[in-house]
């Protein structure tokens, strides 16, 4: 039963109660303390920086230890989201597998706890002057780490602030009868679950669905086992959200959702028929307040049990599923089975998410992919240039041109990823390496566009003058071509991968390319006065073709000098391969 006091309920009817300045406060405050949780998130991403991507490389070799990385990322910048579309990535990269995935995924359900852990302290009381710390170390501090972490302050005084004015809205609300007889009418599970997850898909933010429920028991209208089901409701509704996400996303990407889907659907089913006896443990190991009675107990204790119950449930329900990783990756599998790639879909970014870009860190790493996947193109092209140019017919030159444009296509949304990225707050080591990624993605077009620009139009000139180039030519420009384009690909893999000892590989074969060219320009001014049809035109081509593999190491030596610029570091996060 719901009890309001000891005594007696005192009411209030619909016609005396202002719901103007009701509305002002929840609302004015619900922003308030949406806009800190924000900036809260945003200057622990900029603090964590790689940080965040090397806690998940690195604690996946088992399904608890991507559990406690799923929790440990997710605690840090405050979005679930952020580390599945994180996740989805290294997926696609090889870098994990699904099963690896699910565990991260669970954890960072622990991890979302931590809100409703810290909104539960009492310390509202204080938000004016914890928003007046970290504004001053924010705007007065000169290094910039320092200015994070006031950021943060101020992010968290917001939050406590917002809450506040939460209270202080929903007061009358404490003895006006229709909110108190909807709240009792919580205690039904179902209506109190629904409710959740339609308020929580509505505002899009299980955070605010927490922040209004422990704002509801700290005023004593929301008795703990409403409580518990609106929080239910809230981890269900959180899942739309993620559901909106995935819209037109690759199908790792729907995956991943899924999982999330599932796995939250599935734990408030096991937990539907057990709130009571959740309301007990929580009620057990949550602080008392004896010296207290009604509304003023239940003021007192409810916030901390629902945060409480919001940890015992996550929890318990990662506990439990994690040891069904492998069958819930095969169900998931089965839901949502591998689809045929298109060509549109080739010429599309696959990791370059916009909601990455505020956290620089992992936006980068996500640019690294995508180099990735431009260097594949990139060593395609270079690798069927020369074939299709010495012997190849124009069908062959427009394959070979196909894949050059889509070279170029996601060059340019490299390239748009990048400025958007560099209009935020990037630290220095990251503005470095946007420029050098910046550099490194230009070197690798300029190489695949000395192939559709220059080698291919020297094949369309043979084949509109019908030439035919000699097996020894060939065969000389062969090995100066496959030595070419080994160190074309060494050089990306070596951006990709933070080798320095590929680099240095890549530079050092210019001796190697010197000799070659050499040799083949030695072999083309002995076969300068053959008697052959068209020789001058085909001398002339024939040049052209070791001038443009020549440049083509160039552009590939210029991208392992990148590589080779500071050999002591690591590119964030990217451990050495040396």
């Amino acid at each position: 039963m719901f009890i309001l006091a000891s005594d007696t309920v005192v009411t209030t009817s619909a016609s005396g109660l202002n719901f103007g300045p009701i509305l002002m406060g929840m609302l004015g405050g619900l922003a308030l303390f949406l806009f800190g949780i924000d900036r809260m998130s945003m200057a622990l991403k900029l603090i964590a920086g790689d940080r965040l991507r090397q806690i998940l490389a690195k604690l996946t070799t088992n399904r608890f230890t991507g559990a406690a990385a799923g929790a440990a990322v997710t605690s840090i910048i405050q979005s679930s989201s952020v580390t599945t579309v994180l996740v989805v990535g290294f997926i696609s990269a090889g870098l994990m597998n699904l099963s690896q995935s699910i565990g991260i995924i669970m954890g960072a359900n622990i991890g979302t706890t931590m809100t409703a852990q810290i909104i539960a302290f009492k310390v509202t009381h204080y938000a004016l002057f914890i928003i007046a710390v970290g504004f001053s170390l924010s705007f007065f501090v000169k290094r910039e780490r320092v200015r994070h972490y006031g950021k943060m302050i101020m992010g968290l005084g917001l939050v406590f602030y917002g809450m506040q004015l939460m209270s202080d809205g929903a007061k009358p609300l404490q003895s006006y009868a229709p909110f108190i007889n909807m709240m009792k009418n919580m205690n039904a599970p179902l209506l109190g679950i629904t409710f959740g997850a339609i308020f929580t898909a509505l505002l899009q933010s299980s955070s605010a669905t927490t922040g209004i429920v422990i704002v509801l028991a700290s005023q004593g209208l929301l008795p703990l086992d409403a409580g518990i089901a609106l929080i239910f409701g809230a981890n269900i509704g959180t899942c739309f959200t993620a559901w909106l996400a995935s819209i037109g996303k690759s199908v790792d990407a729907k995956r991943a959702v899924t999982v999330h889907i599932l796995f939250n659907l599935a734990g408030v089913l096991v937990w539907f028929m057990f709130i009571p006896e959740l309301t007990n443990v929580v009620q057990q190991i949550s602080p008392q307040a004896d010296e207290l009675d009604g509304v003023a107990r239940l003021s007192a204790e409810t916030p901390r049990q629902i945060a409480n119950a919001h940890s015992v449930f996550n929890v318990t329900n990662t506990f439990l599923f994690i040891w069904f990783v492998g069958p819930i990756g095969k169900l998931v599998i089965r839901i949502i089975p591998d689809r045929p790639s298109t060509g549109a879909e080739e010429s599309q970014p696959k990791y370059l998410d916009p909601d990455l870009l505020s956290t620089p860190a992992l936006a980068l790493d996500a640019v690294r992919l995508e180099l990735s996947r431009m260097g594949t193109r990139v060593k395609k092209v270079t690798n069927e240039a020369l074939e299709a140019v010495t012997s190849g017919t124009a069908e062959d030159m427009r394959q070979l041109w196909k894949m050059d444009s889509r070279v170029d296509t996601i060059h340019g949304f490299i390239l748009a990823y990048l400025n958007d990225l560099s209009r935020g707050n990037l630290e220095k080591s990251q503005s470095d390496l946007l420029h050098r990624y910046l550099a490194s993605s230009n070197y690798m077009e300029n190489i695949a566009d000395m192939v559709e620009t220059n080698l291919m139009e020297i094949g369309r000139a043979r084949l509109r003058s019908d030439l035919i180039i000699s097996d020894a030519t060939i065969k000389l420009l062969n090995h100066f071509h496959q030595e070419v384009s080994l160190r074309v690909s060494q050089s990306i893999d070596a951006l990709i991968t933070n080798n320095h000892t590929t680099a240095k590989k890549v530079i050092g074969a210019k001796p190697i390319i010197s000799q070659l060219s050499a040799e083949a320009e030695e072999h083309l001014s002995r076969r300068f006065s053959a008697d052959e049809p068209q020789r001058m035109v085909a001398f002339r081509l024939e040049t052209e073709m070791i001038e443009y593999l020549k440049r083509m190491y160039y552009f590939a030596k210029r991208i392992a000098k990148i590589v080779d610029l500071n050999p002591s570091k690591k590119i964030m996060g990217v451990p050495d391969s040396d």
